[in-house]
C-alpha cells in the first residue's frame, strides 16, 4: 500500500491532479451496504461466518465489498491448534495469505514437484489455482500457539473465485466420487480395497488431528498427491531452494518510518509468486495517538484486517456528483475486524491515545501504486500554485501559505486526541441519525394517522351520500305508491258512483229512501264521528286527568308510605303499649285470680261457717250482710277486669286492620306506578 512518495517534477504533478480529478468526477460511490451481513464495507469480527469448526481447529469467512463495480472479496481465517492438519484440498481459485501466529509446514505441488516450506509468524505467500495443498501446525514444547492463516483468494478474470463450487474442494471428496471399478481401476488395486476406504469412517472435515499411523485412505491420497507430481524428483525439495519464493514481512525493512508508527508494502517486486496475481499486502503500525495521514490509491482497492489494539478509520466520499449514491463514513475497528476502502476514496486511519494500532491486508492492483498524501510534508497540494489552491477554497493565498507551511512530517502523522474526537463525531452523528429516524417515524405516523382520519371522514361522508340517496329513492317510492293509491281510491270512487247512478235509475224511489238513509247514516256517521271527536277528546282529557290522578295518587302513595310508616310506628308504640297493658291485665289476672282463690276460701269459710251455724243455730243478720257485700265487691272487680281485656283485643285488632289497610295501599300504589309505566305510551291520546 505504502512506498515512499517519489518527488515528481511540476508539470508530472499537475498533470496527475488533473487526471485524478476527472477520474473523481466519473468515480462510483462507495455504497455504504449491510454491515452486519455477508457484504459490506466493514465486517465485525463476530459476524463472521463460521465454516468448520472441530477441537483440532476452525474455519471462518467473510465477503466484503469495497464498491459495487468490482464486487465482493473473499477472506478465510484458518486456525489449526498445535499439531493438527489441515487435510489436503484442490485449490479452485488463486490465494495469498499471511500467517497472523503459530507455526508450521505448507505442502504443495508445483510444476510436478511435491514442495514444502516452513511457514512462521510474518509470512506471506501466493498458491495458484490448480495446486493441491496441506498444512501442518508444529507442536513446539515450549510454546504451544494456534497457527493462524488469513488468507484472500483472487477475484480476476483469469482466477476468479466461484461461490458455486468455493474456495477449494477436498482431495478425499475428489478420490471418493468416482465409482468403485473406475477407483480400482485408475489405481491399479483390489477392489477389496477400495471397499475398505469407501466404507471407512470419513474423517471431520478439512481439520484433523496428524495421524500416527497412515491408513489406507491416507496411503491412497499420498499416490493421489503424487499423481500430479509428473516426473521421478525428490518428491520433497528442500526448504533452501523454496526460502527465495517466500517473505516475511516481520523481518523486512519499512517502506517508511518515524516515531508516530512504520508502513510496508508487499508486491510483485518483492516477491515474485505474486507476479501472476492482481493482490498485494501491506501492513500498518501506528503508535499512540497518531495517524496515517489523509490519503488515496490511485489504483489499488485495500483490503484490511485489523491484527492488534483498535483505531478510527475515516472514509471520504470523492465526487460531490454522485451524494445522492455516496456518502462519508466514519467507524471504529479492533481486533479481527475487517474493513474496506475503494480506490480515489480519501481515507485516514488514526490510533486512540491509550493504545497502539496495527493493520494488515490486501491491496487489489496489477499497476505500481502510488498513495497520494493531501497533509504532510509529501502532500500532492505542494505541487500546485497556492494562488490557485486560494481559489479553490475561496480563500487568501496568505491562509493557504499558513496551511501547508507548518506540517515537517510525512505518511504518519501525530494526532493526539483525533480517534477520541472522531469517536464523539461518530457518536454524535449516530444520535442526530437516530433521532431523524425517531421524527421521520413520528412524521409517518402523524401522515398516516392524518390519512385515516381523511379515510374515515371520506368514508363517513360516502356513507351519509348514500344513506341521503337510500332516503330520497324511499320517499320516492313511498310519493308514488301515495300517488298509486291515490289514483286506485279515485278509480273505485267513481265505479262506485256509476253504480249508484244506475241503481238510482232503476229503482228511484229506492234510491230516494236509501239516499235519505245514507243522508240518516251520515248523519249518525257525522254524529259518531263527533262523538268519537269527543270520546277521544274525552279520552285525552282523562288520559290527562289519569296521569295527573296518577302522580297525585304517587304523591298520595308516598304520603300513604309516610303515613304507613307513621302506623306501622304508631303500631308498635301500641304493641308496645298493648304488651304492657297485657302485662297489666296478667298481672290484673292474677290479682283476680288470687281474689277468687280468696273468696273461694272465703266462701268455703262461710259454707263452713254456715254449716256451723246450722249446726250451732245459726248467725246474725249483719254478718250475712258484709257477706253479700264482698261477693258484690268480688264480681264487680271481676267484670272490670274482662272489660279491660276486651278493650285491650280490640285495639289490638285495630292497629292490625290499620297495619293491613296500610300494606294494601301499599300495594295499590306499585300496581299504579307498573301500569303508569308499562302502558303509558297506550293512554296517550291519538290524534284525530
Amino acid at each position: 500500500m505504502l512506498k515512499k512518495f517519489t518527488t515528481l517534477p511540476f508539470f508530472l504533478f499537475f498533470l496527475l491532479f488533473f487526471s485524478l480529478y476527472l477520474l473523481l468526477l466519473h468515480a462510483e460511490g462507495f455504497n455504504d451496504k449491510d454491515a452486519s451481513g455477508g457484504v459490506g464495507y466493514m465486517v465485525k469480527r463476530e459476524q463472521r461466518k463460521s465454516l468448520i469448526r472441530t477441537e483440532f481447529g476452525q474455519i471462518s469467512a467473510v465477503q466484503i465489498s469495497d464498491g459495487p463495480s468490482t464486487g465482493p472479496y473473499y477472506l478465510q481465517f484458518i486456525t489449526l491448534e498445535p499439531n493438527s492438519l489441515f487435510l489436503p484440498v484442490l485449490l479452485n481459485a488463486g490465494m495469498v495469505f499471511y500467517v497472523r501466529s503459530g507455526s508450521g509446514s505448507l505442502s504443495w505441488t508445483n510444476e510436478g514437484d511435491l514442495k514444502r516450506m516452513s511457514l512462521k509468524r510474518g509470512d506471506v505467500f501466493r498458491l495458484q489455482p490448480g495446486t493441491v495443498f496441506f498444512v501442518e501446525s508444529n507442536l513446539e514444547l515450549n510454546e504451544r500457539e494456534k497457527l493462524r492463516i488469513y488468507a484472500m483468494f483472487s477475484n480476476t478474470e483469469e482466477e476468479a473465485f466461484e461461490p458455486s463450487i468455493g474456495a477449494y474442494t477436498s482431495i478425499s471428496d475428489l478420490v471418493l466420487g468416482f465409482d468403485k471399478k473406475v477407483l480400482a481401476s485408475a489405481f491399479k488395486v483390489s477392489e477389496d480395497v477400495i471397499e475398505a476406504i469407501t466404507n471407512a469412517t470419513k474423517p471431520p472435515a478439512m481439520i484433523h488431528a496428524l495421524p500416527k499411523t497412515k491408513t489406507n485412505i491416507w496411503q491412497l491420497e499420498d499416490r493421489f498427491m503424487k499423481a500430479f507430481v509428473i516426473g521421478r524428483r525428490s518428491p520433497l525439495q528442500a526448504e533452501s531452494n523454496n526460502n527465495k519464493k517466500s517473505f516475511n514481512i516481520l523481518d523486512a525493512k519499512p517502506d517508511f518510518e518515524n516515531c508516530n508508527g512504520w508502513s510496508l508494502t508487499v508486491d510483485k517486486k518483492d516477491l515474485k509468486v505474486l507476479k501472476r496475481t492482481n493482490i498485494g499486502i501491506f501492513m500498518v503500525n501506528l503508535t499512540k495517538g497518531s495517524m496515517m495521514g489523509p490519503h488515496w490509491n490511485p489504483m489499488a482497492n485495500e483490503i484490511a484486517v485489523v491484527l492488534q489494539g483498535q483505531g478510527m478509520v475515516r472514509v471520504v466520499c470523492p465526487s460531490t456528483a454522485l451524494k445522492g449514491n455516496c456518502k462519508d463514513l466514519k467507524f471504529r475497528v479492533e481486533e479481527g475486524d475487517v474493513f474496506a476502502v475503494p480506490r480515489f476514496h480519501p481515507m485516514a486511519q488514526m490510533s486512540f491515545n491509550n493504545d497502539s494500532f496495527v493493520f494488515m491486508g490486501f491491496s487489489t492492483t496489477t499497476e505500481k501504486n502510488y498513495p497520494q498524501f493531501l497533509a504532510g510534508k509529501n502532500s500532492v497540494l505542494h505541487a500546485l500554485n497556492n494562488q490557485i489552491l486560494a481559489l479553490s477554497f475561496n480563500v487568501t493565498k496568505t491562509t493557504i501559505d499558513q496551511l501547508l507551511s507548518p506540517q515537517r512530517d510525512s505518511v504518519i502523522l501525530e494526532c493526539t486526541s483525533c480517534a477520541e474526537e472522531e469517536e464523539r463525531a461518530m457518536e454524535e452523528e449516530i444520535e442526530k441519525e437516530k433521532e431523524k429516524e425517531k421524527e421521520r417515524k413520528e412524521e409517518e405516523e402523524k401522515e398516516k394517522e392524518e390519512e385515516e382520519a381523511k379515510k374515515r371522514e371520506e368514508e363517513e361522508e360516502r356513507r351519509e351520500e348514500e344513506e341521503a340517496k337510500k332516503r330520497e329513492e324511499e320517499k320516492k317510492r313511498q310519493e308514488e305508491e301515495a300517488k298509486k293509491r291515490e289514483e286506485e281510491a279515485a278509480k273505485r270512487a267513481e265505479e262506485e258512483a256509476k253504480k249508484r247512478e244506475e241503481e238510482k235509475r232503476r229503482q228511484e224511489e229506492e234510491a230516494e229512501k236509501r239516499a235519505e238513509e245514507e243522508e240518516a247514516k251520515k248523519e249518525a256517521q257525522e254524529e259518531e264521528a263527533a262523538r268519537e271527536r269527543e270520546e277521544e277528546k274525552r279520552e285525552q282529557e282523562e288520559a290527562r286527568k289519569r296521569e295527573e290522578a296518577a302522580q297525585r295518587e304517587q304523591e298520595e302513595a308516598m304520603k300513604q308510605e309516610e303515613a304507613r310508616k307513621r302506623a306501622e310506628e304508631e303500631a308498635a308504640r301500641e304493641k308496645e303499649e298493648e304488651k304492657r297493658e297485657q302485662e297489666e291485665a296478667r298481672e290484673r289476672e292474677e290479682a283476680a285470680q288470687r281474689e277468687q282463690e280468696q273468696e273461694e276460701e272465703s266462701q268455703r269459710e262461710q259454707a263452713e261457717e254456715a254449716r256451723k251455724r246450722e249446726e250451732g243455730g245459726g248467725k246474725s243478720e249483719d254478718e250475712e250482710a258484709i257477706k253479700r257485700e264482698k261477693e258484690e265487691e268480688a264480681a264487680r272487680k271481676r267484670e272490670e277486669e274482662k272489660s279491660e281485656q276486651e278493650a285491650a283485643q280490640k285495639r289490638e285488632e285495630a292497629a292490625q286492620r290499620e297495619q293491613e289497610e296500610a300494606m294494601k295501599q301499599e300495594e295499590e300504589r306499585e300496581r299504579e306506578e307498573g301500569r303508569g309505566e308499562g302502558g303509558g305510551e297506550q293512554q296517550q291520546p291519538q290524534p284525530f
